[in-house]
């Protein structure tokens, strides 16, 4: 069972809003896979259970706040037995230019504390992430930006390039990851 985790934060104040590119993203995949997607409420998030490709995958948004993630995703991973080599964390990344995206299979949580916290809960930071850019802008305080709305030219390059990662999503399930990330992390630009 694979267990596809996007973060962000609850609430309507936090829609299109930078950090929660983890959520959007969950919400366009299955979109383009034309699934409507039953959201139930357990384990301190929201989370769909679907047979993708043959394969038992849980998709699942915590619902405890950014910088309390782990809390969410240990937990769905103890009820599950999940396997820290199936997991796979979808997640905003300042250093990356929007439009770009980094697939990474362990390695520093970069600043962001959700994914601190996650690495903090599971004990390692050798999990799969997808990271997406949403650039940084020097001039406006970090957490005031990550919490900005995306604006309509921001989203634009979002939504193309969101269209681009539903290969990489599907290409996950085929694909063992080293070759996941050497078909896909070369093409950014």
């Amino acid at each position: 069972m694979k267990l596809i985790v996007g973060l962000g934060n609850p609430g309507k104040e936090y829609q299109n809003t930078r950090h929660n590119i983890g959520f959007s993203f969950l919400d366009f995949y299955l979109d383009y896979k034309k699934i409507i997607p039953n959201w139930s409420k357990k384990f301190n998030g929201l989370m769909y259970k679907v047979n993708l490709n043959g394969e038992n995958v849980i998709f699942f948004k915590p619902q405890t706040y950014m910088n309390l993630s782990g809390n969410a995703v240990i937990e769905i991973m103890s009820y599950y037995q999940i396997k820290v080599e199936d997991l796979f964390i979808i997640s905003d990344d300042l250093d990356l230019n929007i439009g770009n995206f980094k697939l990474k299979m362990n390695g520093s949580a970069g600043g962001h504390n959700g994914l601190k916290d996650i690495e903090n809960k599971i004990h390692t930071s050798n999990y799969k992430r997808l990271k997406i850019g949403i650039s940084k802008a020097n001039e406006i305080d970090t957490k005031e930006y990550v919490l900005g709305v995306l604006s309509k030219e921001e989203k634009k390059i979002i939504d193309s390039l969101y269209l681009y990662l539903c290969n990489v999503i599907d290409d996950y399930f085929k694909l063992n990851f080293s070759d996941l990330m050497s078909k896909y992390n070369r093409k950014n630009r």
